[in-house]
């Protein structure tokens, strides 16, 4: 049993979100130590990027805040093997493929290998391109989560019976961002999922609250909650930690 699987074994699964180097790496790194006390199962962890075109306004101006800062993936790979020295669950790479393609994919790949990083998800590249990294995810064991929205329903069956991880279903159209309502049938896609998938169903986009994480849990195997956190960091900046650690807990105990 790998990582992640492991990390979705025993109950409903917490994966959160920050944005490396937001408001700088030192921070970051202690803010993936607080995401992890807080009671985070799985933590995805951005690669800034200039047009990030899945994210909604805070998680932009967290990447633009970032990127600033001037830093590069080296420094961010150098980061995470700090991280890896205290932090022990998965770690996954949210990133655009672009900065992929320009580290290069066999040194991209290798180096998440050599840091410990579990997977990455690659929001603008298609599930039809995906042989384009194929090769190098099975030779470093790097999982590539497959992205389900409201309006896959047609491919579902294709994209679950080849997901690799954990699925992420994007719970409603449009960016990344807290709602304070989720209208889409969650519980019915997940079972359409469900039919063909290997892997578990997490859900993400919108979820802020813990009432909204409880009742996504209730037919998911797990919550993603991204802008909520990366919005206490806005707020706290550098002295963000205490509040993640106290907003984390309250997501998982409602989970």
């Amino acid at each position: 049993m790998n990582k992640i699987q492991q990390a979705f074994a025993n109950s409903k699964t917490l994966i959160t979100y920050l944005t490396a180097g937001d408001p700088d790496l030192q921070s970051t790194k202690n803010f993936i130590c607080a995401l992890a006390e807080g009671g985070s199962d799985i933590i995805e962890i951005g690669i800034p990027f200039s047009d990030p075109t899945a994210e909604g306004p805070v998680i932009s101006a967290a990447m633009e805040r970032a990127l600033k800062n001037k830093i590069t993936l080296d420094n961010i790979f150098s980061m995470i093997a700090e991280v890896r020295k205290t932090v022990s669950v998965p770690l996954v790479f949210m990133t655009y493929l672009n900065s992929v393609f320009s580290y290069g994919y066999l040194r991209f790949f290798k180096k998440c290998r050599e840091v410990g990083m579990n997977a990455i998800i690659v929001p603008d590249m298609p599930f039809e391109e995906q042989d384009e990294i194929k090769e190098y995810v099975q030779k470093y064991d790097i999982a590539n989560i497959t992205l389900i929205a409201p309006t896959s329903r047609e491919r579902i069956a294709e994209l679950a019976s080849n997901a690799q991880g954990f699925i992420y279903l994007v719970s409603s159209l449009g960016l990344t961002g807290m709602r304070q309502k989720i209208t889409t049938d969650i519980a019915g896609l997940v079972k359409q999922i469900k039919e063909y998938a290997k892997v578990p169903v997490a859900v993400g986009f919108g979820i802020s609250t813990p009432q909204q994480a409880h009742e996504i849990a209730q037919a998911a195997d797990g919550v993603i909650i991204g802008s909520a956190i990366v919005n206490i960091i806005a707020k706290h900046k550098e002295n963000a930690a205490e509040e993640i650690v106290k907003y984390v807990k309250s997501i998982k105990e409602a989970l």
